[in-house]
């Protein structure tokens, strides 16, 4: 948020600026809508309007890895007001940030926003508290995340011992620095953060948020009203005794609730024009970026905003 205080300064950029330095800049100007070419910061024509409906996914884009948060709560049930309190808050900080940042500094305006602004010491000062905020999050994610790797997947398909045991502890101590040796690679060999976010918000943000959950909700409503009375649960064998399978299972439970499956059926498609448009924008954000004579590299600490 310090970015906020800062945001009135000089804008600080490598576009608009007809005689090749931050003095020759042209004045600010922002819009309501999709700005016209040569005022966009995140790409141009539809590209960059697809660039910026991947950060919007990014930014505001929930994920199923909650459900995994709330079993390492205590009271779970209180999960559902803690998410919304928080969806509400983070709502209205993100539109306030982005619209008073937006409105200082126009199409000067880069991903992370903190780097926009002309005060080195604001700079400073915003890049500390994103260290530190970003830790956090990694820790509450990367705890999470590899949980959901060890129980779901090295336990279930190569039957890894559990954690409750000394093989299981042992066996997690190994495998946490490796995780956070595999995230430090991904990150120093992708420098273009925005275009990459972009990337991520596309592929996995939207699809956990809106393509998986829905494709979830179709299976289960089908599922459910395709029960018919005479079927009946066996508590000894833990099985499910069905009268029939197939297709006329599935269209039965389809008739039964047509309205709303249809809708879910038309979300999740709608979800996958948006995945795939959306990483079409970020990929050739990518080509363009690493091609267009950047001064980053790979495993580089030289700042993508150095003159």
């Amino acid at each position: 948020m310090l970015s906020t205080f800062g945001g009135k300064g000089t804008p600080f950029g490598d576009t608009n600026f007809p005689g090749g330095t931050v003095e020759s800049h042209i004045p600010i100007k922002t819009f309501g809508g999709t700005p016209p070419y040569g005022y966009q910061s995140g790409g141009t024509g539809f590209l960059g309007s697809f660039q910026g409906i991947d950060q919007i996914i990014y930014a505001y884009g929930g994920a199923m890895l909650f459900f995994n948060l709330l079993a390492e709560m205590r009271n779970p049930w209180d999960f559902w007001k803690g998410m919304l309190a928080a969806d509400i808050f983070i709502y209205v900080a993100y539109m306030f940030f982005g619209l008073f940042q937006y409105a200082y500094q126009g199409q000067y305006t880069y991903n992370t926003a903190i780097q926009s602004v002309g005060s080195y010491g604001l700079q400073t000062a915003g890049n500390i508290l994103s260290i530190i905020g970003g830790l956090i999050a990694a820790a509450l994610y990367g705890n999470i995340g590899i949980k959901v790797i060890y129980s779901n997947v090295l336990m279930e398909l190569f039957h890894f011992p559990p954690l409750s045991e000394k093989a299981g502890k042992l066996i997690w101590v190994v495998l946490v620095p490796v995780y956070w040796a595999l995230a430090f690679v991904v990150a120093g060999a992708v420098p273009l953060l925005g275009d990459f976010s972009s990337l991520v918000g596309a592929i996995c943000i939207g699809n956990f948020t809106y393509t998986f959950p829905a494709l979830l909700r179709i299976g289960f409503m089908v599922k459910q009203a395709a029960m018919l009375p005479e079927e009946h649960f066996d508590v000894a064998t833990g099985k499910y005794h069905r009268v029939d399978n197939g297709i006329k299972r599935w269209m039965r439970g389809y008739r039964k609730t047509f309205v709303i499956t249809s809708l879910n059926i038309i979300y999740f498609l709608g979800a996958l024009v948006v995945c795939g448009l959306g990483c079409y924008a970020a990929i050739e954000a990518l080509i363009s970026g690493f091609s267009g004579g950047t001064v980053t590299t790979s495993f580089s600490c030289k700042s993508p905003y150095a003159a």
